[in-house]
């Protein structure tokens, strides 16, 4: 699934080439996505410029005028590439944002776990926001606000901040990857850490994701960035997928076990 540094990656690659044009034409090829896309929204969006791309989490929002937005998630599979007109339609391309110079944001989602919607006015309160934790890399998310949401909590550390109401965005990859930086064994509960090492752990789920945000993301499966090239920072994983293998900084062998259905790896002497 596209993570946050990847949803951030599209975000960059894409605002060059729409902000400021019009998008004259939406065409929707499939509209039984995650949810059904709504049969007025091509009609609604059509002829609107573009005034931004921004994101909320793993939420792409095309800012239009006349104060409409459109909410795009990637899903599991799905991807947004630049293409021109005359680039044949291949399966599972599902929605064309057709610009006024020719171009089109082609978005392909082979499971069609994404989703499109329409919002007039502010996107904060749309149900799919309204409960979104603090953006990771903001300074709303600190040291102090995860240690008094970890407060008497028994649930593993690492389940707490992929909780989406807790900070959102810190998917898999990167909540196993700064655990293991931080040194906090990723079943430890959440309750039973200390505000120092919240500290810690806060800068290092900064620092992996704005370095994978540098590398243009993860390849997993069929995520690419918006030019077709993948992203770079799978070579710098140190724990994730790695189970078996010898931990870099010690040497034991690296642990794999299951936690909230997600498979992770990590250092059994580095991480307590």
């Amino acid at each position: 699934m596209p993570e946050l540094p990847e949803v951030e990656t599209t975000r960059r690659g894409l605002a060059p080439h729409c902000v400021g044009r019009a998008l004259v034409r939406l065409k929707v090829r499939e509209p039984r996505l995650r949810w059904l896309v709504a049969e007025s929204l091509p009609a609604q969006a059509a002829g609107r410029g573009i005034a931004s791309v921004g994101r909320r989490g793993k939420y792409l929002i095309f800012a239009l005028e006349g104060d409409l937005n459109l909410l795009l998630h990637l899903g599991m599979s799905g991807h947004m590439r630049v293409v021109s007109a005359r680039q044949p339609v291949k399966p599972h391309d599902h929605v064309d944002f057709c610009l006024d110079d020719g171009a089109i944001l082609r978005f392909n989602d082979p499971r069609r776990f994404g989703s499109l919607h329409a919002i007039e006015g502010p996107t904060d309160a749309h149900p799919l926001l309204a409960s979104l934790g603090p953006e990771p890399l903001s300074a709303a998310f600190t040291g102090a606000l995860l240690h008094r949401v970890g407060q008497g909590r028994r649930a593993p550390i690492k389940s707490v901040i992929m909780d989406s109401h807790v900070v959102v965005g810190v998917g898999n990859i990167y909540a196993t990857e700064a655990l293991y930086r931080a040194g906090i064994h990723p079943a430890r509960a959440a309750g039973r850490i200390a505000r120092a090492r919240y500290d810690r752990l806060v800068n290092e789920i900064k620092a992996v994701l704005a370095e994978a945000i540098e590398a243009g993301g993860t390849t997993l499966r069929d995520f690419s960035r918006t030019d077709g090239l993948p992203g770079y920072f799978a070579q710098t994983l140190a724990v994730y997928g790695r189970g078996g293998e010898p931990c870099r900084a010690c040497g034991r062998a690296l642990r794999s076990i299951r936690l909230g259905q997600r498979a992770t790896v990590y250092c059994p002497r580095c991480q307590r």
